[in-house]
């Protein structure tokens, strides 16, 4: 793994959040994205050399909602740059992770993406993430 690539944040409503963030961090999100492929809605800060994500989901049954329900706003995710997703899944799960898809999927951002289960990361879900080129 090269570097945390970002810090994800679930939100109930991305443009509330959006005012709240751009205040604390004193700039506007650089990108709004939607993923439908994971029923998101995104936006993205940079401070200083590191990335914050929000989060907002688009249907009630996404993986965002059902966090929101279970546990409310909050840090969701941590993700962490690999230089090849794919050879970095095998890896992983030839060390025994569970990983939540068996191909990396087209995140936000330019990213290629795959996570592992939370369940064995002590209840910290891991992000993948490699810059499409």
């Amino acid at each position: 793994m090269l570097k945390i690539e970002h810090l994800g944040i679930a939100v109930k409503n991305l443009e509330q959040s959006n005012e709240l963030f751009s205040k604390l961090f004193g700039k506007k999100p650089y990108k709004l994205e939607k993923v439908d492929s994971e029923a998101v809605s995104t936006s993205f800060f940079m401070i200083g050399d590191n990335k914050i994500e929000l989060l907002e989901a688009t249907n009630p049954e996404s993986a965002i909602a059902k966090f929101i329900d279970k546990k409310g706003e909050g840090i969701h995710h941590i993700a962490f740059e690999v230089e090849d997703v794919v050879m970095e899944m095998k890896r992983l799960q030839n060390e025994g992770f569970t990983l939540l898809s068996a191909e990396p999927k087209k995140g936000a951002d330019n990213k290629l993406i795959c996570f592992l289960h939370p369940k064995e990361t002590n209840g910290v879900l891991i992000e993948l993430c490699q810059e499409i080129k």
